[in-house]
């Protein structure tokens, strides 16, 4: 055996398994954990962790780095927040397999569903494959600051296979559905961890038309469910309404019974039917005690929009005397808003009722300062609209002058999801549900109106620790929610826990001293392009394959992550 490269002292052991913590040393020699006890030898490098906790890396399962990975060696600001394997190509969206005279065609797709600018998408992208294999072998050729697992996007296959008929949603022909299913086989068996696919109306593409598999019929999802029994490795992640919740279900139990795979299902409560996520979850769970493994995907924190001038939208989007501003370049739109006649200008304007978008987010009472930390479980009395009674002033005006704080980089919280009754009772009942996995962090997409990459360490901070309006976690929870359990249902079996010989991804946590920053913006992305960022303070150390990659959250410069394919 290898002495030790790397030995963490003194630490609080929190393995994943959900067993108790204990003190206790933890070595590495190439890449693995080669011991657990007191008194290990001494290893070339050491960090001393008393106080700290000694935890696995976190395993996100839903991101979009679709693109990310193939400009950037880092993927935050997931891995600022203890992230050391991400699962992207959810929700059907990808760009392999391509034509090449589809790019287009799937930049506008990803611009539509993940907020991601087209001139970022058409100037960062390299487009060195054709193949979902040869995409999968041009991210091999990179490495990271965590590993990197894929999975086969739906809408992609489909318009590689049937042009411009997928992308306008006519059904597939029995040719078409042979075709689909030999290239999820193809990318299961070159290393895809799965097969994605979106039932939404949500997602559209950036020139409105709907996603290619909106519609898809069941003989389709069939036939890839029946290929995938075939390969037998890989989930099916799927994103759906229900509309139809009985009909949507129905077709969910039967593509597990005959794909023999798991399936996992995004899982959030809306406004207009507050309660229809118990009764899918009681579905889930019946499906489960038949033999089938159906989980719910579900967010620890509500699904949100962030406002603010310097973001993608603002409550004042809409307004007449905004737009001949918003082409201007934030310093001198900041300049125009700081001006009392510009000021009043906008306050009497009113909104253009035909955007909907615009209407949506002038909800004052469901509209809340960003402090710093964010607070992401406000109470009603912290509503803007509650402000603006107390101060006796309109909400406009309220909203305005929060959005004008710190030289006009002011942010507006308005939670969308699982926060119908003001609170997150539900996301308390969701996260303690058996057949729920932590997920839906969309890390690399939405990136002007949202952040929810760090609902990774909200998962610690706020269930485990902080949380005044309703009951904690434990940690030991919290650490297997992240780790183990997503660990178990990728189908990745050489990390998640803290056991000899299982890769050394690793997390040094200070974690009584753990605290999200408020999101900012970062101009960093191809074209320069604009993105929201998030960190974590209390990420002493991040490991990936037994190298330290970000201490106190700063970077090291190592890249020991890789492209991770299925057995």
């Amino acid at each position: 055996m290898s002495p030790p490269s790397l030995v963490i002292r003194n630490g609080t052991i929190v393995d994943g398994s959900g067993n108790d913590a204990y003190e206790a040393d933890l070595a590495i020699a190439d890449g693995k954990i080669t011991a657990i006890g007191k008194n290990l030898p001494k290893g070339a490098e050491e960090i001393e962790a008393r106080g700290k906790l000694i935890t696995p890396g976190f395993i996100d399962v839903h991101t979009h780095y679709d693109a990310q990975v193939t400009w950037s060696h880092r993927l935050s600001p997931s891995t600022w927040n203890g992230v050391t394997t991400v699962l992207l190509g959810n929700c059907g969206v990808g760009f392999a397999p391509c034509h090449a005279d589809q790019h287009d065609m799937l930049i506008n797709l990803m611009e539509g569903v993940e907020d991601i600018p087209e001139i970022v998408l058409s100037e960062g992208l390299p487009w060195n494959w054709h193949s979902f294999p040869d995409f999968l072998d041009a991210l091999a050729a990179r490495s990271y600051d965590a590993d990197v697992a894929t999975q086969v996007p739906h809408a992609a296959v489909r318009v590689y296979v049937m042009g411009e008929r997928g992308a306008n949603r006519e059904p597939a022909t029995e040719q078409d559905r042979r075709r689909m299913a030999e290239l999820t086989v193809e990318g299961l068996r070159t290393g895809a961890f799965g097969f994605s696919t979106s039932r939404t109306l949500n997602h559209r593409a950036a020139d409105g038309r709907h996603i290619p598999t909106l519609r898809a019929e069941e003989a389709e999802l069939t036939a890839i469910a029946q290929a995938m029994r075939s390969v037998g490795s890989g989930w099916l992640q799927i994103v759906s309404d229900f509309e139809d919740q009985q009909g949507e279900i129905g077709l969910f139990r039967r593509l597990a019974r005959e794909s023999g795979r798991p399936v996992t299902i995004t899982l959030t409560q809306s406004d207009a039917r507050p309660n229809g996520w118990r009764d899918l979850m009681s579905e889930i769970d019946r499906a489960n005690a038949e033999g089938l493994r159906i989980t719910a995907q579900i967010r620890s924190r509500p699904t949100s929009v962030l406002l603010g001038f310097e973001l993608s939208q603002n409550p004042f989007s809409g307004r007449p005397t905004y737009k001949k501003i918003a082409h201007l370049p934030f310093a001198e739109r900041v300049a125009m808003l700081s001006q009392p006649e510009f000021r009043a200008r906008m306050l009497a304007d009113s909104i253009d009722e035909s955007e909907y978008a615009s209407r949506r987010v002038e909800r004052w009472k469901r509209m809340f300062p960003f402090g710093d930390p964010p607070d992401y479980e406000p109470s009603a009395d912290q509503s803007v609209a509650a402000r603006a009674a107390c101060e006796g002033r309109s909400p406009d005006e309220v909203a305005y002058d929060l959005l004008m704080e710190r030289d006009g980089k002011g942010i507006l919280y308005l939670p969308v999801t699982n926060y119908a009754a003001g609170n997150l009772d539900v996301v308390e009942e969701m996260l303690a549900a058996p057949n729920s996995l932590i997920g839906l962090g969309d890390g690399g997409a939405h990136v002007g109106i949202m952040c929810d990459a760090t609902a990774t360490s909200y998962t610690l901070t706020h269930w485990t620790r902080d949380r005044r309006r309703g009951s904690l976690f434990p940690v030991t929870w919290g650490i297997k929610r992240l780790t183990a359990d997503n660990a178990i249902e990728m189908g990745l079996r050489d990390r998640g826990l803290l056991r000899p010989g299982l890769k050394a991804d690793i997390n040094v946590l200070d974690y009584d001293n753990m605290r999200l920053r408020r999101p900012e913006i970062a101009y960093d992305l191809p074209a320069g392009g604009k993105r929201l960022v998030q960190r974590t303070d209390g990420f002493d150390a991040t490991i990936v394959s037994g190298e330290v990659v970000y201490r106190n959250g700063e970077a090291t410069g190592a890249l020991p992550g890789r492209l991770v394919r299925s057995s």
